[in-house]
């Protein structure tokens, strides 16, 4: 499939209701098409894998066309160069975390980068390090509760940055890791009281709402 192909069907499936609802709620970036992720998703199954033109639609800037590229593209075929340059555009949350679902969870050289993200000045970039981590705890069924607890000290450090968009992936984080068995339930349910003593007005709301769902009876019913 030509990128020509791909804009004339972004084009011709224009969701107005979706846009405004996009807009009012401030999700996407600027230049965005109003398609849903549904149509997205079936869309990029008939497209398949293609590298090539996944750069292209990156390039072409549209906030689908972008969630499309990390649907289609091919996670080996991605250098670090590419890798650090499509993370740096990252400019919604939902860019942010539809990349690590459906590309970066895929990628040992992007797992390699969390620390290195998890201390960017860039809020996207930054969350980015987090929403990683809570892909990796819902998708990672080999390795050992040490792997998970390897990420607590940049959780606990990240936890005073006041930015929206970090504090919730933050906060993902540690549910996720919580949510993968008993054992890792109540270490992070520690780490979510250690962070609840921080002078921070974000800590606080990260650890409460965490321990709020690792603590309920449906998570504890589940795990035991």
């Amino acid at each position: 499939m030509e990128l020509a192909d791909i804009i004339e069907f972004f084009e011709s499936n224009v969701d107005e209701d979706n846009l405004k609802t996009m807009n009012r709620l401030k999700v996407g970036s600027d230049k965005k098409y109003g398609i849903r992720m549904p149509v997205l998703r079936k869309f990029a199954k008939e497209i398949g894998k293609d590298h090539e033109l996944a750069l292209k639609l990156w390039n072409h800037g549209y906030h689908e066309s972008r969630l499309l590229a990390t649907l289609i593209e091919e996670s080996d075929k991605v250098d670090k160069a590419q890798l650090e340059a499509w993370v740096n555009d990252f400019d919604t949350w939902d860019l942010c975390d539809q990349a690590c679902i459906n590309l970066l969870v895929e990628m040992p050289s992007a797992i390699e980068r969390i620390p290195i993200w998890a201390e960017s000045e860039k809020e996207f970039v930054k969350r980015t390090a987090f929403s990683l981590i809570a892909v990796i705890a819902v998708h990672d069924k080999t390795s050992d509760d040490s792997y998970f607890e390897g990420f607590f000290s940049l959780i606990g450090k990240a936890s005073f940055d006041e930015r929206n968009f970090v504090k919730k992936s933050v906060n993902w984080a540690i549910r996720s890791i919580g949510k993968k068995n008993i054992h890792l339930n109540q270490k992070a349910i520690e780490l979510s009281n250690e962070i609840l003593e921080y002078d921070s007005k974000s800590a606080r709301w990260i650890a409460k709402n965490a321990l709020r769902e690792l603590e309920s009876e449906k998570v504890q019913k589940k795990l035991n």
